[in-house]
C-alpha cells in the first residue's frame, strides 16, 4: 500500500538504555511494542527501519523490519536516532513521558519536518505533566481525582502539605511522580503515620530534580481506552474517536514502602458495550484536538459505575499487544485517513479475546547459556506463538546471583475463559523445558 521508508523508535530496546542496566520490566513491555507494532506497519507496505541495543542484538530475528541497526555502549544513541529519522518520510516513536524523552525525541522529528505517525508535540506535552492533564480533564468537565503539586521544603517533600492534603481530601493517598510513565514510583497512603514514614525512608533516594504530585485516591477497577484519533476525511472541521477497545489493567498495589507494578492485563472489558457507548458520548464533549493517532487514556470504573478519569498516555500503550488479537482489521490503517469505509468495524464488540503480561521464569536445566538462547528459545517460539518478547536474562534481573528469565506473552483466543485454559497449556510447556513460573 506505501512503499515508503518508516523509522519506528522503542527508547527502551533501542538504545535508551545503552550505557545502563536495561530494566527487564520496561524492556519485555517495550519490545513487544515495538516487534507488534513493526509487524502492523509492514503490513501496510512500508520500508521499515529500527534500532535496537547491541546486547540484544539476537533478537533482531523476530522482527519484521527491513534494516535493524545496532546500538552500542559507547554510542551515542541520539546521533545514530537522528541519522534513522533523516534517512525516513515517516517516524513512529515509543518512549517514556519521565526526564521529557518521549518530547525530545518528538521534537527532533519535527524539527528535521518529518511527518509523525505518533503523537504530536502538544499532545505529547500535555500528557507528560499530570498536573496539565489534571487541567485539561476539569476543563473538559469530566471527573478526575484531586491533584496538587507537592512543593519542596529543603530539598525534601513538604510533609506538612502531605498531611493537609490527606486530611482535606478525608481518603487515602496516592504519592506519583508528576511526570511518570505507567506504574512508576506510585505510593498508596492510608494513615498520616505511612507518609512519614515514607517521606523519612526515602528522602535520600527520591530524585528530588523531578516534582512530584499527591493525588486523591479512588477505588474501583484499573482500565483503560485505547483510541485513534483523527481528522474526519470528508468533514475536516470534526474529529474521529475511534475506539478500538476497552481493557483491563493488573496493578497491583503492594504497600507505602514499595511502588505499584503494571502486571499486564486483558481486552476487551466485561460489559464492553455498554462502556463504549457511554465513552462514545463523554469523548464527543472533550476537546482531544492534541492528540492526533494513537493514545490511551487510564481511568477508574467505581462501583457505582462512575468514571474517574486518572491520566492520559500520549504514545502506544501495552495494550495495543493484546487488542491487536482481537480485532478483524489493522487498527494503524486508521492512522491514514482514507479508510472511510472500515469504520464501521470498530462500533461492534471484539469477537476475540486476549490476555497479555509479563512472566518472569527460573530456569532449572542443565543446558548453557548459549544452548538456552540458541536452542530452547527458539523451539519455545514454535510450540508457544503467543510469545511476543523471547524469554530474556537481563544483568538487571538477577536475584540470589541467579540469572531470571523474563518474557512477554499475549493469547489469542474467543473468550477469557479459553484464554485462561491455554494461559495454563502455555505453563506446562514452559515447565517441559525445566523453566517455573515465578511470578
Amino acid at each position: 500500500m506505501i512503499s515508503q521508508k518508516l523509522f519506528i523508535f522503542e527508547f527502551v530496546s533501542g538504545g535508551g538504555y545503552n550505557q545502563l542496566d536495561i530494566p527487564s520490566s520496561l524492556f519485555c513491555e517495550g519490545y513487544a511494542m515495538l516487534r507488534t507494532i513493526t509487524e502492523d506497519f509492514k503490513k501496510l507496505g512500508f520500508h521499515i527501519t529500527t534500532l535496537l541495543d547491541k546486547r540484544i542484538s539476537h533478537l533482531s530475528r523476530y522482527l519484521k523490519s527491513d534494516i535493524v541497526k545496532f546500538v552500542n555502549p559507547k554510542d551515542d544513541y541520539l546521533k545514530i536516532y537522528t541519522n534513522c529519522v533523516n534517512e525516513s518520510a515517516f517516524c513512529f516513536i515509543i518512549a517514556p513521558e519521565f526526564s521529557n524523552h518521549l518530547y525530545k525525541l518528538t521534537r527532533i522529528v519535527k524539527d528535521l519536518k518529518k511527518k509523525i505517525l505518533s503523537i504530536e508535540l502538544n499532545g505529547v506535552w500535555l500528557g507528560t505533566s499530570k498536573l496539565e492533564t489534571y487541567t485539561f480533564f476539569r476543563a473538559n468537565k469530566v471527573s478526575t481525582p484531586k491533584t496538587y503539586k507537592i512543593p519542596l521544603k529543603g530539598g525534601e517533600m513538604d510533609a506538612k502539605f502531605i498531611l493537609q492534603k490527606f486530611d482535606q481530601l478525608s481518603s487515602s493517598i496516592i504519592i506519583k511522580p508528576e511526570d511518570g510513565a505507567g506504574s512508576e514510583l506510585i505510593f498508596h497512603f492510608t494513615t498520616k503515620d505511612q507518609i512519614l514514614q515514607f517521606i523519612e525512608k526515602f528522602k535520600a533516594k527520591l530524585d528530588v530534580t523531578r516534582s512530584y504530585i499527591v493525588q486523591e485516591y479512588i477505588e474501583g477497577d484499573d482500565l483503560s481506552i485505547s483510541l485513534i484519533n483523527r481528522t474526519n476525511p470528508e468533514r475536516y472541521d470534526t474529529q474521529d474517536q475511534i475506539i478500538l477497545s476497552l481493557n483491563a489493567q493488573f496493578v497491583e498495589n503492594l504497600d507505602f514502602f514499595k511502588d505499584s507494578l503494571y502486571l499486564g492485563g486483558f481486552t476487551p472489558v466485561e460489559n464492553y458495550q455498554v462502556l463504549r457507548n457511554k465513552f462514545e458520548k463523554i469523548l464527543k464533549s472533550m476537546d482531544l484536538t492534541s492528540f492526533q493517532g494513537y493514545f490511551g487514556i487510564d481511568f477508574i470504573k467505581k462501583a457505582d459505575d462512575s468514571i474517574y478519569f486518572i491520566e492520559i498516555n500520549p504514545r502506544l500503550t501495552t495494550s495495543y499487544i493484546g487488542i491487536r488479537n482481537i480485532l478483524d482489521y489493522n487498527p494503524l490503517e486508521f492512522l491514514f485517513n482514507q479508510y472511510k469505509s472500515k469504520f464501521e468495524l470498530t462500533k461492534s464488540q471484539p469477537k476475540k479475546f486476549s490476555h497479555f503480561t509479563r512472566l518472569e521464569l527460573k530456569y532449572s536445566g542443565n543446558k548453557s547459556f548459549k544452548k538456552i538462547i540458541n536452542d530452547i528459545i527458539p523451539n519455545l517460539m514454535k510450540l508457544i506463538p503467543e510469545i511476543v518478547t523471547p524469554p530474556i536474562a537481563l544483568q538487571s534481573s538477577k536475584t540470589n546471583n541467579e540469572l531470571i528469565f523474563s518474557c512477554f506473552i499475549s493469547t489469542k483466543t474467543k473468550n477469557k475463559m479459553s484464554s485462561n485454559i491455554r494461559l495454563s497449556q502455555i505453563m506446562v510447556i514452559f515447565h517441559n523445558f525445566n523453566f517455573s513460573v515465578i511470578k
